[in-house]
């Protein structure tokens, strides 16, 4: 029995002694100055998450140059004056030796009419009387020239006099319909020529002439005549792309476009600038025109030496530490 309360009295004691020297560590520790391993490893990491919490960014600078700023319409390719070809009486169509996009002089035959009582009556008359030279034909010629862009009856149809038979599309007439909203007026026809642009790539230069006298109520757009001298035929309903110069300044401070933040209205734009080597502020801006790589800044006047950041911008606060990276060699 008193084997076992000594064993018991050592083994309290080692436990005793053992708690003893732990917390007397950390206490001498502290009392020479020096700091825990644990705390030290958590100070190292800290110290590292700090340096490492500087945004990567790169960087560029403004610059003078021409900016232009352009509008871009629709124009549809039309004839303006068209000649409708009618039946002079009643009867068959003989001959009609014309098609969809045939190309007719003025006064070229389009149609031989049979008439109704010609047809009824045959060679009856010139077997009763053979000095009467009656053939019931009447020949229907062209009033203009131009093409043929609808054709409404073949051979042996029966048309009513004044029926239409074809419509003939003036060549001369050939023209643009700018379709150009009514605020844009100013923008557009105060020039003399303007540029058009072909589904197919081809361009031409067109010559701006006199405006409709009606406004679509809807789209509030007006259209305006594009005169073009074609090198060959052009169909009509052709959409073409009107390049129109709007704004041009010959020397305009500018940045490129990734460099300007703006809020969710886009009624706020701001830019990021280094005031340090590691410091970038928000400077609001007002900017002007825009090209697809480059935005104009009105205000404020930078200089050729401000670091303006190009990258890594989006989201950083008022002020934001960050750190300059080399920008990528094309």
């Amino acid at each position: 029995m008193k084997q076992h309360t000594s064993f018991f009295r050592i083994a309290l004691y080692s436990i005793f002694f053992a708690v003893v020297a732990c917390n007397h560590q950390p206490e001498q520790e502290a009392a020479t100055g020096k700091a825990p391993a644990s705390a030290k490893k958590a100070g190292e990491n800290a110290n590292a998450d700090s340096v490492d919490a500087r945004t990567p960014v790169t960087v560029t600078t403004v610059s003078q140059e021409p900016l232009n700023d352009y509008i871009e319409l629709n124009a549809v390719s039309a004839f303006l004056q068209k000649s409708y070809v009618k039946a002079n009486a009643n009867g068959y169509l003989q001959s009609a030796d014309i098609y969809p996009g045939k190309y007719v002089e003025a006064g070229q035959s389009l149609f031989t009419l049979k008439t109704k009582e010609a047809q009824s009556i045959g060679n009856s008359i010139k077997l009763l009387d053979s000095s009467l030279q009656f053939s019931g034909l009447n020949r229907i010629n062209a009033n203009q020239h131009g093409y043929i862009t609808q054709l409404n009856h073949q051979s042996g149809d029966y048309v009513q006099d004044g029926e239409q038979l074809a419509v003939i599309s003036d060549r001369n007439s050939f023209v643009f319909l700018l379709d150009l909203p009514y605020e844009l007026r100013p923008a557009v026809l105060n020039k003399r020529t303007v540029e058009l642009t072909l589904p197919d790539g081809e361009k031409l230069t067109g010559t701006i002439g006199p405006a409709m006298p009606t406004v679509d109520s809807a789209s509030q757009t007006q259209n305006i005549v594009i005169r073009v001298n074609i090198p060959h035929a052009i169909p009509e309903n052709l959409i073409a792309k009107v390049r129109v110069l709007k704004t041009a300044h010959n020397s305009a401070q500018s940045l490129p476009g990734a460099a300007l933040l703006t809020d969710e209205t886009e009624t706020a734009f701001w830019v990021m600038k280094m005031i340090d080597s590691a410091t970038a502020v928000k400077v609001s801006v007002k900017k002007g025109i825009e090209t697809p790589d480059r935005i104009e800044i009105i205000s404020p006047l930078f200089s050729p030496s401000d670091r303006i950041l190009l990258t890594g911008n989006y989201g950083l606060p008022d002020t934001a530490k960050v750190k300059i990276e080399e920008e990528p060699k094309p």
